[in-house]
């Protein structure tokens, strides 16, 4: 390895190791202390980098290429608030357990505290939300100290992988000069040739320090016991939750589902949600009638809490009694029971837990005992549902139809990924998807889980446009990301990065950003604060007035607009709602009941033509939204409450 300086040396040493131990992907922003690492990033063709000037969207860019690969990213920031400016997807990472790598240089350390230009207190500055933390110095240069820098960086990656996995934090304080010219006394002569192992690593290409990943399997007597509890109940119910490694752990869900006969409520995020497994306990469970006649006698459940209210509520009332023992199964070192509802925890990766129960079963071990029509109740309730979901969204667009018609575009794909946002999307995804759509997409032989992705750790609202455009980055797959309009401005600075992204392959990212844009945070309406003007549209719903097509131009994006609205406002003549413009009554994607349909069925085929990146627009009314939601819920309580097929009688002991 060849060097000028100590400076350059380090900054190889350091991302050779990083390289060698499986990271592809690295973000810059810009700045000049950072100048070592980006000049040795720069040079070394293993890596693809990608350009951020936004640090907070630097960090989510990072964060959706370890949502969607496993493997992370690393992010290299000049020092000062450029590292305050990562906490938003630190926090993320840390609550979503995905892995991230965080490269901040430093001022000398002297400068701290010293009135020094743009020196901060950078070590710790993430507090808790790390796995790792480690100050790195680079003004040794010895055998010693760079043997331990190569074993610090394999470290790293390991402790980002995890399990749990999340997000490590390398601090590096770089003295002047940061431009790789030489300085006279800084490197000994011969360098390579006194100490080649710690200058050029281990032959072959082969990481310093190799760590194996850390997958927990809990002892047999604990697996022996859940598979004996899991075969002795009548009436078992698994929950798939929120999967850090959801590739893995949710198709052995839903084989281990399948071979006890249990019902499985899987969460979008599961990795386990498909065409064929059964999503109407979200709307089923809000129904009094419903929950009566479906009680179970386990509850076995994977990973973290799920998003769905309805379901978290449920699990919360059967944490009351006494005869409902609930098990979560989960890898990580986090509490997962906020409901406090948990008769016993078992510490062990989702996946090899469900692959381990599977495997006694194939084996001839414990037969399960579940009652022949337990699953047959859950599968009744879901075609109910189903059936009074597709009428809701065959006769009013609203955003609920947006929402499947969006995930039926992504499942239309092999490969396709939805990345849905928070508050919404995710939850119109949850409750409506897939148990009824307003067709256009031929997804119906598809019953492989559609790989679901968002921001669940912390879910806000920061970050999800450069998190979307991170997976199809890492991933080389084409996503559908379903945003609302608030997030698409709170990440606007993340589209800087739509048009020139190329994945694995080389071939240019490809991301179809489906606004919903209702001028404000239209998950409000469905809480009682609404009743509150005029504050509430003000402080609350906070209508904002940006135009996504400016947006889209702005970043060369290939635009289209959907008016999902019965009755668009008008913007004058030539605005985009008034009479001439694209929205307005004459236009060509004006409304009329199904004809937003229709807009929305061509509107999705167009962004699946184009090369790249594109921003489809959706236009809907907040308070529009609501009301057909509740007409949903309605429509699906009234089928529950009167469906022959469903037992009247409430489960017993003996039935």
């Amino acid at each position: 390895m060849n060097a000028r300086n100590r400076n350059e040396l380090w900054a190889r040493a350091l991302l050779d190791e990083l390289a060698r131990s499986g990271v592809r992907n690295i973000v810059v922003a810009p700045g000049s202390r950072s100048t070592p690492l980006v000049l040795a990033a720069a040079a070394d063709p293993r890596f693809r980098t990608a350009v951020q000037v936004d640090e907070r969207s630097a960090g989510f860019l990072a964060l959706g290429v370890g949502k969607g690969t496993g493997v992370p990213a690393a992010v290299i920031t000049t020092s000062g608030t450029a590292v305050a400016n990562l906490l938003p997807a630190v926090v993320e990472a840390f609550q979503a357990e995905v892995p991230l790598l965080l490269l901040t240089a430093d001022r000398p350390p002297r400068l701290r505290g010293a009135d020094a230009n743009q020196a901060i207190e950078q070590p710790h500055i993430f507090g808790r939300y790390t796995r790792l933390f480690q100050e790195l110095a680079p003004t040794e240069v010895s055998d010693r100290a760079l043997r331990h820098l190569r074993a610090t960086a394999s470290r790293a990656v390991a402790a980002a992988v995890g399990d749990p996995a999340g997000p490590v934090h390398l601090n590096l304080a770089f003295e002047k000069p940061l431009e790789p010219v030489p300085v006279t006394g800084d490197l000994p002569e011969g360098l390579a040739g006194v100490f080649p192992l710690a200058v050029d690593g281990r032959a072959g290409g082969a990481p310093f320090t190799r760590i194996h990943p850390r997958r927990l399997l809990p002892p047999d007597a604990v697996l022996e016991a859940l598979a004996a509890r899991l075969a002795a109940a009548r009436r078992p119910v698994i929950v798939a939750g929120p999967a850090a490694h959801p590739l893995e752990s949710g198709p052995r869900v839903r084989a281990l589902a399948r071979a006890v006969s249990a019902p499985l409520l899987a969460d979008p995020l599961s990795g386990a949600r498909g065409r064929d497994a059964g999503s109407g306990y979200d709307l089923g469970l809000r129904i009094p009638e419903a929950r009566a006649q479906l009680v179970p006698d386990l509850v076995l459940r994977f990973g973290t809490t799920p998003s769905s209210a309805s379901l978290a509520g449920w699990l919360a009332e059967l944490g009351q009694a006494p005869g409902v023992p609930q098990v979560i199964v989960d890898g990580g070192d986090r509490w997962k029971d906020h409901l406090a509802v948990a008769s016993e925890v078992v510490p062990g990766d989702p996946a090899r837990v469900a692959a381990w129960l599977l495997a006694r079963i194939a084996a001839g071990g414990d037969a399960t005992g579940a009652d022949a029509g337990w699953a047959g109740r859950w599968a009744q309730l879901d075609g109910v549902v189903a059936g009074a979901v597709s009428a809701g969204l065959g006769s009013d667009f609203f955003e609920g139809a947006a929402a499947v018609m969006a995930a039926d575009h992504a499942a239309a794909d092999p490969a396709g990924i939805l990345f849905v946002s928070n508050s919404m999307p995710v939850r119109d995804v949850d409750s409506l998807w897939p148990l009824g759509s307003p067709g256009g997409e031929d997804v119906t032989a598809v019953t492989s889980p559609l790989r679901i992705l968002g921001n669940r750790g912390a879910s806000g609202i920061d970050g999800i446009v450069s998190t979307a455009l991170g997976v199809a980055w890492g991933t080389g797959e084409r996503v559908t990301a379903l945003v609302g309009d608030l997030a698409l401005v709170h990440d606007m600075n993340g589209l800087l990065r739509a048009r020139d992204l190329d994945g694995p392959d080389g071939v240019q990212c490809k991301v179809d950003f489906v606004v919903v844009n209702n001028d404000g945070g239209g998950i409000f309406h469905l809480l009682p604060v609404r009743d509150y003007e005029p504050h509430f549209t003000r402080f609350v719903a906070t209508p904002h007035g940006l135009e996504p097509e400016r947006i889209a131009a702005l970043h060369g994006l290939p635009f289209r607009r959907i008016e999902g609205r019965s009755e668009p406002l008008a913007d004058g003549p030539d605005g985009p709602d008034g009479p001439d413009g694209p929205g307005g009554p004459d236009g060509p994607d004006s409304p009329d009941g199904p004809g937003a349909l229709a807009a929305m069925r061509e509107g999705l085929a167009w962004a699946r033509g184009q090369p790249g990146s594109t921003l489809l627009e959706i236009r809907t009314d907040r308070n529009e939204n609501r009301m057909r939601h509740d007409e949903v819920l309605e429509r699906a309580r009234a089928s529950l409450v009167s469906s022959p097929s469903l037992n009247p009688a409430p489960p017993s002991d003996a039935s």
